[in-house]
């Protein structure tokens, strides 16, 4: 039945294979040649696909675990994840003869359509090819909705399926249950969970449940259900990263970092969780385990097109605790020969050199460096949080205060929420600067204040364009603060509602929005959000997906 539903009906279907055999290349390409599918592209590296993706999209991918050279077929699926290149609608199947439990496990937790294990015939391949299509059919149209931005559209959409495509109606829940989370209606979500448990589905409702309650800032509750659902099945990866973020957020960080060590026990090669279980180690002062980790990040993403200097500061900071200064010094020069193109280099060179000369009691080249990373750091560089704090720590340890106040005033200023700003305040309070900590908060507090005063002020007198500069400029500066973004897409919604449509402000708002959903799913006021951008969008019969195309083509 599949064999025939392929035959009939995917001639126009694009293919990539990423496979470094000739031989297996040529083989793939008959079994689907005889199919009818002309529309194929082969590559070799993980690389090579990465620059394609960054250009087109595929219908189905085929990618070999084993790729010779450069990344495997798991860290090139989990950087493609990790950097949305890979679209809803794209089939994404891993074929491999690789049997090690551990890159199986890590591999199968990045939810690839399929996993393949060497050898298989024609026909197996083509059957699973046809269910995967067959179901994405059904989907499509929810899919559609969710990358164009129109998450109402997408939860209709998942209603209308439920009835049309029966066989899928658990899938069409759950889907439209985590709609609901990123919509910022936890409530709506919960329900469905509850429904959801009743089905043979239970433990994935129970893991959707904890992460609505976490929405709702139902700690204690979420953190008894995800305890217990890792105690009964220890392969929900989603519940060891959210138990962890429920730990953290009661400054329980040993139990999340131990929580981590525990998912990574089993699934090794995630990146994203080792990165987090370094960091966690370096806050706790377990150097050992931050210096494993980050190792093995910078290892396995030694190929990446997606590199992250700052995990060059971190092992840094690890080997200086561990007093191997020759190793950080060569980790400093690699940070500078390897990633020279990378924005961030500059600023993370300097900041890991300063951190080498304060621990060899080098103050005048410590506060050199220091120096020129703070000037890095005020251009802009893109650096997180994390990073910026390890740079006004060691301002404060060299009597640098008044740019250590500089780069925690940035920090408060892109504070995601109340728990990165007690992070910010308890590292001001550790240095003995509580009145330094309690003046620059306030001041953080005054210029958002500040900032929606006059953005007021503005609209009242009918500046419309003059309030979206002034917003922009503030969205720029901190563009990791959740309020601050909220309101300037809700600025630049009422200048489109007063002035008439335009493009640019509508791309404008249409990124605020994402990002706006992006940074903190739990806003109370994301909601409202949605809904007057559907309903700046109605009056002026302009269709997602218009918005949605001109944000890429503009990215």
């Amino acid at each position: 039945m599949h064999l025939t539903w392929i035959m009939d009906e995917i001639s126009n279907l694009t293919v990539m294979f990423i496979e470094p055999s000739t031989n297996v290349r040529t083989s793939l390409h008959n079994i689907f040649t005889q199919c009818g599918i002309t529309r194929i592209s082969h590559v070799m590296r993980a690389s090579t696909a990465i620059a394609m993706l960054q250009k087109e999209s595929f219908d189905i991918i085929l990618c070999e675990f084993d790729l010779s050279e450069g990344q495997d077929g798991q860290q090139l699926l989990e950087d493609l994840r990790q950097h949305r290149l890979l679209p809803l609608t794209t089939l994404f199947l891993m074929v491999t003869g690789e049997r090690s439990q551990s890159k199986v496990i890590s591999t199968v937790e990045l939810a690839p359509t399929e996993y393949l294990l060497k050898p298989f015939t024609a026909g197996a391949l083509l059957q699973r090819v046809g269910r995967a299509l067959e179901k994405r059919a059904a989907f499509i149209p929810a899919y559609r909705a969710m990358e164009h931005g129109d998450l109402q559209e997408a939860i209709l959409c998942c209603e209308r399926g439920e009835s049309i495509s029966p066989a899928y109606a658990l899938d069409f829940r759950f889907l439209r249950a985590d709609l609901h989370l990123r919509q910022g209606q936890p409530a709506q979500a919960e329900s469905i969970y509850g429904q959801l448990a009743e089905t043979r589905a239970v433990e994935w409702a129970h893991l959707g449940l904890a992460k609505a309650w976490c929405m709702q800032n139902r700690l204690g509750e979420a953190e008894e259900l995800l305890t217990r659902l890792l105690r009964e099945n220890g392969k929900l990866w989603d519940a060891y990263d959210y138990l962890a973020r429920v730990l953290e957020a009661g400054g329980r960080l040993p139990e999340a970092k131990q929580v981590l060590m525990n998912a990574v026990a089993l699934s090794p090669h995630t990146v994203r969780r080792l990165r987090k279980l370094g960091r966690l180690a370096l806050e706790t002062g377990d150097i050992d385990t931050a210096l494993a980790a980050f190792q093995d990040v910078i290892g396995k993403v030694r190929h990446s097109r997606f590199r992250d200097p700052e995990d060059y500061v971190h092992l840094v900071q690890a080997l200086l605790g561990k007093g191997n200064v020759h190793q950080a010094a060569a980790i400093v020069r690699e940070l500078g020969k390897s990633l020279s193109d990378f924005k961030k280099t500059e600023a993370c060179g300097a900041i890991s050199s300063a951190l080498i000369h304060e621990f060899k009691s080098e103050t005048e080249s410590a506060l050199e460096q220091l120096a020129a990373a703070v000037d890095a750091c005020s251009g802009n560089a893109g650096l997180s949080n994390e990073v910026k704090m390890v740079l006004a720590q060691s301002c404060l340890n060299n009597g640098m205060e008044d740019s250590a106040a500089t780069v925690m005033l940035d920090v408060m200023n892109n504070a995601a929420d109340d728990a990165a700003m007690a992070k910010a305040v308890a590292l001001l309070e550790r240095a003995g600067c509580k009145d330094l900590s309690d003046s620059l908060a306030q001041k953080s507090r005054q210029q958002v204040a500040d900032l929606a005063a006059a953005c007021e002020d503005r609209l009242g007198q009918g500046d419309y364009r003059g309030a979206v500069e002034l917003v922009t400029h503030a969205a720029h500066k901190m563009s990791d603060n959740p309020d601050v973004v909220h309101s300037a897409a809700v600025t630049v919604l009422t200048c489109i509602d007063r002035t008439g449509w335009d493009d640019e402000l509508g791309t404008q708002a249409h990124r605020l929005v994402e990002n706006a959903r992006r940074l903190n799913p739990a806003h109370p006021r994301l909601e409202s959000l949605s809904n007057l951008y559907r309903a700046t969008l109605k009056k002026y019969s302009i269709p997602f997906e218009h918005m949605s195309g001109k944000s890429r083509m503009r990215a």
